[in-house]
């Protein structure tokens, strides 16, 4: 496929956005606001690819509305789920491949959600381990994460891994990103919360945690190991009197950037060894 070749103020390739696309076409999924599929998509390259590139290494892409769904969950509720355009979802690609490649080797190895090789059996096989060795746990769960990161400080922990100026750019415009809700009302995304089913959701996460939990965590207390898949940790701690100390400088923690953990998913607990 040739996307033909301009001057382009940001380093993006027209194979970066091709290898992006195939990724997309991989994974499936619905069409968004625009109602153009992933099969449309294959069908014509040159005509939907082509402007892709073209903004996004202009500097002029804008994403469009990510379209909101409702889930049904096993309670009997519904969780929101929000699905970018398949061009939009081809864009994060093309940035988060990037920005994976800079964070990937500097993160945790306790970080195991979202992450290339790693995988909750790896989280749930280390916390094994860990029980062995400390008999006691924090049970943590961050409520609303997604929904609740600012994007002052996403913003501020990005730049700590990365000064490049197209990545730290789309990253504001899609945290920006409008909402379109099922009865085709727009609303203007808030100051916090990242678009949950975008493709760089999970990256972002990640960003944000290791600065605020990972790192903090084996600095400030390098003698409580810990597994963290996403938005749910476990901490393992010797005793129970220091599990308290420990979870409340946690939760200063996280409220000194605008989080909080969930009350009734987080709990300290005693592992029994003997089972």
């Amino acid at each position: 496929m040739n996307l033909g070749e301009k001057s382009r103020s940001y380093p993006i390739t027209k194979e970066q956005v091709w290898e992006a696309f195939k990724l997309v076409k991989s994974k499936g999924g619905s069409p968004g606001v625009d109602g153009i599929s992933i099969k449309e998509v294959a069908k014509s390259p040159e005509q939907h690819l082509y402007p892709v590139w073209n903004r996004l290494s202009s500097g002029s892409y804008f994403p469009p509305a990510v379209k909101r769904v409702q889930i049904p969950k096993g309670d009997g509720g519904f969780r929101s789920l929000g699905i970018p355009t398949v061009k939009d979802r081809l864009a994060q690609t093309v940035i988060s491949k990037e920005l994976e490649q800079i964070v990937e080797p500097l993160f945790s190895t306790s970080s195991h959600g979202y992450r290339p090789n790693r995988n909750a059996h790896q989280a749930i096989e280390q916390a094994r381990k860990n029980c062995w060795q400390l008999p006691w746990v924090i049970d943590m769960d961050i409520k609303g994460f997604f929904d609740n990161i600012d994007h002052g400080l996403m913003i501020r922990y990005l730049r700590k891994f990365t000064d490049r100026k197209h990545i730290i750019t789309y990253v504001k415009r899609w945290l920006k990103a409008p909402i379109e809700l099922q009865d085709g009302t727009l609303l203007q995304n808030e100051e916090r919360g990242t678009p949950q089913g975008g493709v760089i959701s999970p990256l972002l996460a990640n960003i944000f945690l290791h600065e605020v939990f990972d790192s903090w965590m084996e600095q400030e207390f390098p003698d409580c190991p810990f597994e963290r898949y996403a938005d749910d940790v476990i901490v393992h701690v010797k005793n129970e009197k220091y599990a308290r100390y420990v979870l409340k400088q946690i939760r200063a923690r996280l409220l000194a950037n605008k989080l909080e953990l969930h009350p009734d998913k987080t709990q300290i607990v005693y592992c029994n060894r003997t089972g």
